[in-house]
C-alpha cells in the first residue's frame, strides 16, 4: 500500500513515516501542498494523510481539488484543529476520516487499515460497480447474473483498477505492479490482457486515457470517452 503523507512538522512526519514503513507500507512524505500536488500527478498512491496547516496554504484546498476532479482517493485529515466546526468542514469537504493531534501512532495505523478496507473492498465484501461484481476472496467475477471466467492476470488487472475507481492508472504502473514479473514498455502483453478482459466483461467499464493508461469510472464514462 502506497501512502502520500503531507505533514510539515519534521518530528511528527518522520515518526509517522517510520511507523507506516514498519507496518509494511510505502510512504511518500512531502511538507507542502505544491509538493503533494506534484506527487499526485507523478504517480499513483492508495491513500493520503493530510495535515491542514501546511506552509504554503490550507490542506483543505488540496482536498477540494481532489474532489473536483472526481478523485476517489481516500483522505485522512491529521490536524490540531479539534473544534467541531473544523472537523465538520473537513469531513463535509470530502475527507473520509479526521484524526485530531496529538494522537497515538497505533490509532493512526488502525484508522489507515480500516479506511483501506472500506475504500478498496479489503474487508472481504464484494466490490460492486455498475452491475459488475468482484469477490476477491473467491476470485469470482459476475456481470449482471452471468459469471465471467478470467485468467489470473485478467483478474488482477480488473481488481487493481476497481479498487482505484475514478483514478487513471498508468500503463507503467499496471505493468510493474500487476503483471507477473513486470513487463517492459515495449511489450504488448498488457494490451493483450486488456483486450481479453474487455471482451469478457463487456464494454463501458475500462476506459483508455490516450497516452497515459486506463481508468474504471464509478459513474458512466463521459460522452465521447474512448472505450
Amino acid at each position: 500500500m502506497k501512502i502520500l503523507l503531507a505533514e510539515d512538522d519534521f518530528d511528527l512526519g518522520n515518526g509517522i513515516r517510520v511507523a507506516l514503513q514498519d507496518a509494511g507500507m510505502e510512504v511518500v512524505w512531502v511538507r507542502r501542498i505544491a509538493e503533494a500536488t506534484r506527487a499526485l500527478e507523478s504517480g499513483a498512491c492508495d491513500l493520503v494523510l493530510l495535515d491542514l496547516g501546511l506552509p504554503d496554504g490550507d490542506g483543505l484546498s488540496l482536498l477540494a481539488a481532489l474532489r473536483r476532479e472526481r478523485h476517489g482517493l481516500p483522505v485522512l485529515i491529521l490536524s490540531a484543529r479539534d473544534a467541531l466546526p473544523d472537523r465538520l468542514r473537513g469531513l463535509d469537504g470530502g475527507a473520509d476520516d479526521y484524526l485530531v493531534k496529538p494522537f497515538a501512532l497505533a490509532e493512526l495505523l488502525s484508522r489507515v487499515r480500516a479506511l483501506a478496507r472500506r475504500s478498496y473492498g479489503l474487508d472481504g465484501a464484494a466490490i460492486e460497480l455498475r452491475g459488475l461484481t468482484l469477490h476477491e476472496a473467491t476470485r469470482r467475477v459476475r456481470v449482471g447474473d452471468k459469471q465471467v471466467e478470467l485468467s489470473r492476470s485478467e483478474f488482477e488487472l480488473l481488481c487493481y483498477l476497481l479498487k482505484r475507481a475514478d483514478r487513471v492508472i498508468t500503463r507503467r504502473m499496471l505493468e510493474e505492479q500487476v503483471l507477473p514479473g513486470g513487463q517492459t514498455s515495449e511489450s504488448n502483453v498488457l494490451d493483450v490482457h486488456m483486450s481479453n478482459l474487455r471482451r469478457k466483461i463487456g464494454g463501458g467499464y475500462i476506459r483508455t486515457v490516450r497516452g497515459i493508461g486506463y481508468v474504471i469510472d464509478q459513474a458512466l464514462p463521459p460522452p465521447g470517452a474512448r472505450p
